[in-house]
């Protein structure tokens, strides 16, 4: 599976719903299984970005479909960046001549 790190922030719709948002993520979480994606977890965080999610996801594709169904229901607006693990890495670097 490939890995994902996706940066938030709620929308002016997603503040209002705020205390909804664990609710939401649950059954955020049954859509996830049924695309084949498995959400390792999401965070609060402080600063730039209002929450960071960690996603295992079978590919690129899939991955754009939970982005634009996220991002159609207008309580976020999210960045997207692919993440490779410790052994893709390692394949990488043994690549290099």
């Amino acid at each position: 599976m490939a890995g994902y790190i996706v940066l938030g922030r709620y929308t002016p719709e997603g503040l209002a719903k705020i205390k909804e948002m664990p609710d939401i993520i649950n059954k955020h979480k049954e859509h996830l299984k049924a695309l084949g994606i498995h959400l390792v977890g999401t965070w609060l965080t402080m600063g730039e970005y209002d929450f960071v999610s960690i996603y295992d996801c079978p590919d690129d594709m899939t991955m754009a479909v939970r982005i634009l169904d996220a991002g159609r229901a207008g309580l976020v607006t999210t960045q997207t960046m692919r993440a490779l693990s410790e052994a893709e890495f390692a394949q990488v670097v043994s690549r290099i001549e």
